[in-house]
């Protein structure tokens, strides 16, 4: 049985029919993570087609930072699946294959100012408008600096195996369903969409 939970507004990307890369959480009351990040901290992550690396530089996006040094150490990401994946746009993560794991983070997190454009390769949060980030993040698989005026604040970038992250399975396009992920996990995603690929582990290198 699923469980109904309310969907917040989905912002709109203008001047193109690819929509923005949402997080459609059931967050809750907004606020701040605990531990505060190293001024620069890279992921490694390893995966199922290979390795690639982020360097998350504090100084671009301070909340978005912690949160996801936070999330990394607690090691959110691990047995994870790429669900969203659109040629040329995003690849998008951050749903837990575990749907208690999701609960604790669905806690909205405040905006960070865009201090970088959202250029090929920069890791960002997903959002649903104002101050609305929890656990999903994407990366940018081509320059989509469109999406620097709709709030998305990069927080870091790949620097190494992008060709990885560009080789992604990407034939279910944006079919998964983040409502069933939510609420199912990996067991949806593993019987309905079982190429995906996924994030074997992230931990800080």
């Amino acid at each position: 049985m699923l469980v109904a939970f309310p969907v917040l507004a989905m912002v709109a990307a203008a001047c193109t029919d690819k929509s923005a890369p949402n997080d459609t959480t059931a967050a809750t009351t907004a606020t701040t993570t605990v531990a505060q990040a190293p001024d620069s901290f890279r992921v490694a992550f390893e995966t199922s087609r290979g390795p690639f690396v982020v360097q998350v530089l504090r100084a671009w996006a301070p909340r978005g930072a912690d949160r996801f040094y936070d999330l990394v150490q607690q090691h959110f990401f691990d047995d994870t699946r790429f669900f969203r994946v659109v040629p040329g746009f995003v690849v998008q993560f951050g749903l837990s294959g575990d749907p208690k794991k999701n609960e604790p983070w669905d806690k909205r997190l405040p905006d960070d100012s865009v201090r970088q454009t959202n250029a090929r390769g920069t890791i960002v949060f997903a959002t649903q408008g104002p101050n609305t980030r929890t656990h999903q993040l994407f990366i940018n698989l081509g320059d989509n600096a469109r999406l620097d005026g709709m709030g998305f604040a990069p927080i870091g970038r790949v620097v190494e195996g992008m060709n990885v992250v560009d080789s992604l399975y990407s034939e279910y396009g944006e079919s998964p369903d983040q409502q069933f992920i939510q609420t199912l996990g990996n067991s949806y995603l593993d019987r309905t969409f079982p190429k995906l690929d996924r994030i074997k582990t992230a931990k800080v290198k």
